[in-house]
């Protein structure tokens, strides 16, 4: 059922896309909205860890994407499917520390910060 292999190697790889610093757009519509979510939730219980937990789940949402969008592209691609190798995630995870200065440098300059100040 190679039409199965597709659809779904396709969703995948759209969901990895969404989830990837590939386009400027996907980070502020998604990645940032979901590694907030997660400080956010982080920070209720535990105040100083937001920052931290910042760049956890953006760094989460940037590695995850960039699997995503391997492993669905090597779906609809080929027949077989090639393990994700350590050179693949070591270059993931280096674009993703890249984005993760960008978001750093919002935090510092006050642009992202933890829900309860918002509403002082």
């Amino acid at each position: 059922m190679a039409w199965k292999r597709k659809v779904t190697g396709g969703i995948l790889a759209f969901v990895g896309y969404m989830l990837s610093p590939l386009s400027w757009w996907n980070d502020l519509f998604v990645n940032i909205p979901l590694a907030l979510a997660f400080a956010w939730a982080i920070s209720l219980f535990y105040r100083e860890a937001f920052t931290p937990s910042l760049i956890l789940g953006y760094w989460l949402t940037n590695v995850l994407g960039f699997i995503l969008l391997h492993k669905g592209a090597q779906r609809v691609l080929t027949e077989r499917s090639n393990p994700y190798s350590r050179r693949d995630l070591l270059r993931d995870t280096a674009i993703s520390l890249f984005y993760t200065a960008v978001i750093v440098a919002l935090v510092r300059w006050g642009i992202l910060k933890p829900v309860m100040t918002y509403f002082h």
